[in-house]
């Protein structure tokens, strides 16, 4: 398993990078998760930066070596930096007993966390552990609490985040199957902002964005009337994307 345990001298000391992993499933928002051996605790997947590389590009590698996909929509979205952030960090204990020679000063040393969020399609995930963990698993982010250190903050800061993106920007694309109907577009806006939105209002303004295509597709094997499917208009889509949208919800 390639990770970064037995090789922390080709990283940077004191840089990590903590990624909040976003899907949508069922109508749940979720975010992906690690369960740490031995601390019934929870902790996001996150790594270090190598000496010669990016920010970006480490956390695009991080992330590819997590969920198996390439070119994941990132944003960088705040610095994490509490003098006391990375103390008593629970982890330390258990890379000690992995590997019992390892030089651990590397570990506890006070690290600043650069805090990055992505979007992606729930289906297309491989979730993967690594040496530190006996899964790594899909989480409603209404119980994404028993997380180490400050990591609950981080997730707080990305779903706020989130929130603030979707009021000048378009989302969807990342996390939605490549067909949808309108009412689950919603209720992937709803989701994010933890609210209710009105149906006719929520339809007319996101129409009005010139982002979506009605195909002559109906939803099968639904209870209520079969709604239309949905596709992005991928061109007008990163439009809205580079240009911003007109009003938030």
């Amino acid at each position: 398993m390639n990770t970064p345990y037995h090789n922390n001298q080709e990283f940077l000391s004191h840089i990590s990078i903590d990624s909040v992993v976003f899907g949508f499933h069922e109508n749940e928002l979720k975010v992906l998760l690690l369960e740490l051996k031995d601390l019934e605790k929870y902790a996001l997947p996150g790594g270090f930066v190598k000496k010669d590389e990016t920010i970006e590009d480490a956390a695009s590698r991080i992330l590819k070596w997590r969920t198996g996909l390439d070119e994941i929509f990132l944003q960088q979205f705040k610095v994490f930096s509490s003098p006391d952030r990375s103390k008593d960090n629970p982890t330390i204990p258990i890379i000690k007993s992995l590997i019992p020679n390892i030089d651990i000063s590397f570990y506890n040393d006070r690290f600043i966390s650069i805090g990055f969020f992505a979007l992606v399609e729930y289906t297309l995930v491989n979730p993967n552990p690594d040496e530190l963990s006996i899964k790594c698993e899909w989480v409603n982010i209404d119980d994404a609490k028993n997380v180490i250190i400050d990591h609950s903050d981080i997730i707080n800061g990305a779903l706020e985040a989130l929130r603030i993106q979707l009021n000048y920007s378009p989302i969807g694309y990342n996390l939605l199957p490549q067909k949808f109907t309108m009412p689950e577009l919603q209720k992937l806006y709803e989701t994010i902002l933890g609210k209710q939105l009105d149906r006719r209002n929520f339809q007319r303004k996101i129409l009005s964005y010139n982002i979506l295509n009605r195909l002559d597709e109906k939803r099968v094997g639904v209870a209520h009337k079969s709604p239309y499917l949905y596709e992005f208009d991928l061109e007008n889509y990163q439009k809205a994307l580079e240009n911003g949208l007109k009003s938030g919800w």
